[in-house]
């Protein structure tokens, strides 16, 4: 399969990056906020929904950037403090401000969140090459019936 290419310019192309980055693992490390550029970047390790069934479950490498970003806050994920801390990122959404502007917000497993303040959508990801075998495909059916259990609803 080729190297995937993808570049959003409005909200429904952000929610296509973020389809392809659901269940992307990445390290604390991986995040960047380059300030004097307003550029955002990070690396992720994300899973492969487009592999056909029957295939082996894979990962890819995928780097990713936001550009024109006006200012980061961060929910649960303390910047430099610990590098090696795995995140899971569960969707990237957007909430439009004054036109074209608006926030993104990464939204990783346990409650931890990104918010990335944007002039504009300007995002692009690109699969970096390295491709490996996962050990297994995400359940998300089996992660709620857990969350339920844990907050004492029925799954």
């Amino acid at each position: 399969m080729e190297l995937l290419k993808l570049a959003a310019l409005d909200a429904e192309d952000l929610a296509v990056i973020s389809a392809h980055l659901q269940d992307a693992i990445l390290r604390a490390g991986d995040l960047a906020y380059l300030a004097p550029s307003q550029r955002f970047v990070l690396v992720a390790r994300r899973f492969d929904w487009s592999a056909a069934e029957g295939e082996a479950p894979r990962r890819r490498l995928a780097g990713i950037h936001f550009e024109r970003v006006l200012a980061v806050r961060s929910r649960g994920i303390t910047p430099g403090a610990n590098s090696d801390a795995v995140l899971e990122l569960l969707a990237i959404t957007f909430e439009p401000g004054e036109a074209p502007s608006g926030t993104a917000t990464l939204v990783f497993a346990g409650g931890a969140a990104i918010q990335l303040d944007l002039e504009c959508i300007e995002v692009q990801m690109k699969d970096l090459g390295p491709v490996w075998e996962a050990e297994g495909r995400p359940d998300h059916a089996a992660a709620e019936a857990g969350r339920a259990v844990i907050e004492g609803r029925n799954p």
